[in-house]
């Protein structure tokens, strides 16, 4: 149950994210349970989970996190073609990394809701994701619109957030753009899926 209090406006220092942040991870877009869009008005993104385990953030804590989505998708949600320039787009993003106790989940996920509003899905698209901060972590709730309220005052911080200088810098990591290519070696990067 999420206590009481009011949110914050933004979340992270104003200079920029602190250890252990920024966090890179990778992967293709997946089919996940189907709910985002269909029951939530919120669609997301899902990245196989295994990128967590590479550069030891195995550890990190369910919740959710803010930063940027470098996808190979035009605005329109088709797939960018591999010898176009520029290879992809940037995007912010608010993400979950858990069980989403609502819905009781038993495996643990990777939900990206990217900030933007595509036309159609992606599956196969490739996503690079740089995780710049916490939001807060999981929580379950009494009812969808409980849950709802909470993930659109999640989008409203991250957007605000990714809004500072510190932050906005990140827009402009290299790692964001490169797709297909040997990560390998990258602190915290799947190159797997």
């Amino acid at each position: 149950m999420r206590p009481s209090p009011p949110r914050p406006l933004t979340t992270g220092p104003s200079s920029g994210p602190e250890p252990p942040f920024p966090l890179k991870l990778c992967g293709k877009v997946v089919k996940g349970f189907g709910r985002g869009s269909a029951q939530l008005g919120i669609p997301t993104a899902n990245i196989p989970i295994a990128g967590l385990t590479v550069g030891g953030h195995a550890s990190i804590a369910s919740g959710v996190y803010y930063g940027w989505a470098g996808l190979d998708v035009r605005a329109d949600g088709a797939l960018v073609p591999a010898d176009a320039a520029p290879p992809g787009y940037v995007y912010p993003a608010v993400l979950s990394i858990g069980y989403n106790p609502f819905y009781k989940n038993t495996v643990r996920s990777v939900e990206v809701h990217v900030m933007h509003g595509f036309a159609r899905d992606f599956y196969g698209a490739h996503m690079n994701l740089v995780i710049l901060g916490f939001i807060r972590p999981e929580y379950d709730y009494v009812s969808k619109e409980a849950l709802v309220e909470d993930i659109r005052t999640d989008v409203a911080v991250a957007g605000r957030s990714l809004a500072r200088e510190g932050y906005e810098r990140w827009k402009g990591d290299g790692y964001l753009m490169r797709f297909g290519e040997a990560l390998e070696g990258e602190e915290g990067v799947d190159v797997g899926s």
